[in-house]
């Protein structure tokens, strides 16, 4: 039986054209974090179920995970997430180390998922958090992040907006102006978190069976229906929580010299499922009605280090997969063209004996920080452009008898048509008009 040539379903073979687009998305990822000052991290892919058990919820646990045992008796999972291993991370070192710290990564994870368009069971994702910062500015900070990473992909307000709640807001409407209780509470967030998802009657339904009294039912819908910033701070204030109003506006204030407000919508049913976001939580959105979907989210958490007994440590962060991403370039035409490798020069020899000559030259501009790529037989004149053009090279050298006679090259700008003839002993005069 021959043995299946296609990749574990799921998975994906990035043969070069794709394995040249992950490294786009990832160079633009680096940059924009490492400008920020976010340094670079990693993690094992092996960590103990338990590290996810203390921390994610049942759903990616009982249903999600890659989980075995291994010869020592370990119960571990290949990581579906970065998150508890970065907490495991600083809680090592947070105490000797000075704040904020700002760390990124950019892990290779995998949960046992249906594949559908956006999701696939393994992908990369882009992790920043900031952990320490003071007061609301780190909240800031990671979505001036997340928009510049957009906007130097090419995107614009007109491709993507930032959906923003406040887990405090959320709070105090369910526990202080509804006066629910904690189950309550707990049963509201996953009923907000669903809102937009089923119909008016659902809605209604899954409210009623909470068992809510009529005016806390009549809070909660009117809650449902805040859509922007102002709309928040009269609701606060007419509830008489002017403290938490104050706060959200000094967020939005801030927002503001930051200049990326024009991204941000108020959504009251952004609320992130996992129970230790504690502060802004958000998801970024595509615009374009062929793929109106959520591209990545993210949060302010303070507990996060508690499942090692550590003391509460204000952070915030975000995750931005590969997949979703591609998507979102892909739709807005986005994504630049990696049909060809880009190179900056092929040696060609059309007699034999020039090979000699063709490898002493290519060593020379490697060394010199170029990208070369070397005929290893002797090539006729008619197959060297096509070759250079698959090639995505810049320039082409030829060299047939005559050149060899004479110790000499012919060098081809392929842009400007443009051909020069050169001493090959003359190294430093071909680098020069290559790098011109």
């Amino acid at each position: 039986m021959a043995l299946n040539k296609l990749p574990y379903r799921g998975t994906r073979d990035f043969f070069p054209k794709d394995k040249r687009v992950r490294d786009y998305l990832f160079a633009v990822m680096t940059k924009t974090a490492e400008s920020f000052g976010y340094e670079s991290y990693d993690g094992p892919l092996l960590e103990e179920v338990e590290l996810y058990k203390a921390k994610s919820g049942e759903e990616l646990i009982n249903e999600q995970i890659y989980s075995f045992t291994d010869r020592g008796e370990r119960f571990v999972a290949i990581r579906p997430e970065m998150t508890p291993t970065l907490a495991r991370m600083v809680a090592q070192v947070h105490r000797e180390s000075s704040k904020p710290l700002r760390w990124f990564s950019i892990p290779n994870l995998m949960r046992y998922e249906k594949p559908q368009r956006g999701r696939v069971r393994e992908h990369w994702q882009l992790n920043c958090d900031v952990f320490g910062s003071p007061g609301r500015l780190g909240e800031v900070e990671i979505l001036q992040v997340a928009v510049e990473l957009f906007q130097a992909y090419g995107a614009s307000s007109s491709h993507f907006e930032i959906l923003l709640n406040d887990r405090a807001i959320a709070d105090a409407v369910f526990k202080t102006i509804m006066k629910a209780t904690g189950e309550q509470t707990h049963r509201l967030y996953k009923i907000v978190d669903k809102a937009k998802k089923v119909s008016e009657e659902a809605l209604q339904k899954m409210v009623g069976e909470v068992g809510l009294d009529s005016n806390a039912q009549d809070i909660f819908y009117s809650y449902l229906q805040l859509s922007t910033f102002d709309d928040v701070k009269i609701f606060l204030e007419k509830n008489n929580q002017a403290e938490i109003s104050s706060q959200f506006d000094s967020f939005i204030e801030f927002t503001k010299k930051a200049n990326i407000t024009e991204f941000l919508k108020y959504d009251p049913t952004i609320v992130r499922g996992l129970d230790y976001y504690t502060g802004i939580v958000f998801e970024i959105y595509d615009k374009h009605p062929d793929n109106r979907r959520a591209l990545c989210g993210g949060g302010a958490y303070a507990n996060l280090l508690q499942i090692f007994n550590e003391d509460p440590l204000p952070g915030v962060g975000f995750g931005l997969g590969d997949v979703t991403l591609r998507d979102f370039l892909e739709v807005h035409n986005l994504l630049p063209n990696f049909d060809i490798p880009v190179n900056d020069i092929l040696l060609t020899f059309q007699e034999e004996d020039g090979l000699e000559a063709t490898i002493k030259l290519a060593q020379f501009l490697r060394k010199n920080n170029l990208k070369v790529v070397t005929g290893l037989e002797a090539l006729k004149i008619k197959k060297v452009f096509p070759t250079a053009e698959k090639k995505g090279v810049k320039f082409v050298t030829l060299m047939g008898s005559d050149e060899l006679a004479k110790n000499q090259i012919q060098l081809k700008n392929l842009a400007s048509k443009e051909q020069h003839t050169l001493d090959l002993n003359d190294l430093e005069s071909i680098l020069k008009l290559i790098k011109a």
